[in-house]
């Protein structure tokens, strides 16, 4: 293992902050969103997806892609907010093997009633604590790991084809 690059005490300390910051956040606004509006973080992901999405469809290989998701994971959320009336799976028109997801009025709704305190919560922990510089830093750094991560989620996205039956 002589070869391995180990992490300088900087970066160890760099690394812990990331890594510390990333899972307390992620877990706050996850906790928040189940608490005022019922739903997890994921699911709320996905219905932004579907809002923004030409008639609020998206084929579900496209929302797995969109919303960051496993196969598995796109399945079992997708099934839940199925349950809940705010989203219809069906057959895609003129192919039978792809299927879509729909955002229904009821999801919409749900969607909307979520939004402000996801937006407020995201405001006073991420952009209230930061400077400009330092936001302006955060998205660089973060669009800089998404590219260096390009190439490995691509394939790993090619693997897990979500198209071809109702995932």
């Amino acid at each position: 293992m002589s070869d391995v690059r180990w992490l300088t005490e900087t970066e160890q300390q760099t690394w812990r902050a990331y890594m510390t910051a990333n899972v307390e956040f992620s877990a706050y606004i996850d906790r928040q969103m189940r608490r005022d509006s019922g739903m997890p973080m994921a699911y709320y992901e996905i219905l932004v997806r579907l809002s923004e999405a030409d008639g609020r469809r998206l084929r579900m290989s496209e929302l797995a892609e969109a919303s960051l998701s496993s196969r598995s994971r796109l399945s079992h959320a997708v099934s839940a907010l199925e349950k809940n009336g705010w989203v219809v799976r069906r057959p895609a028109d003129g192919d039978r093997r792809g299927w879509v997801c729909e955002l229904t009025d009821e999801g919409f709704t749900a969607l909307a009633a979520a939004a402000p305190g996801h937006v407020t919560a995201v405001r006073e922990k991420l952009f209230d604590v930061l400077t400009p510089e330092q936001l302006d830093a955060l998205r660089d750094i973060g669009r800089a790991i998404s590219a260096g991560l390009r190439q490995e989620c691509e394939e790993a996205r090619a693997e897990d084809v979500c198209d071809e039956e109702p995932c």
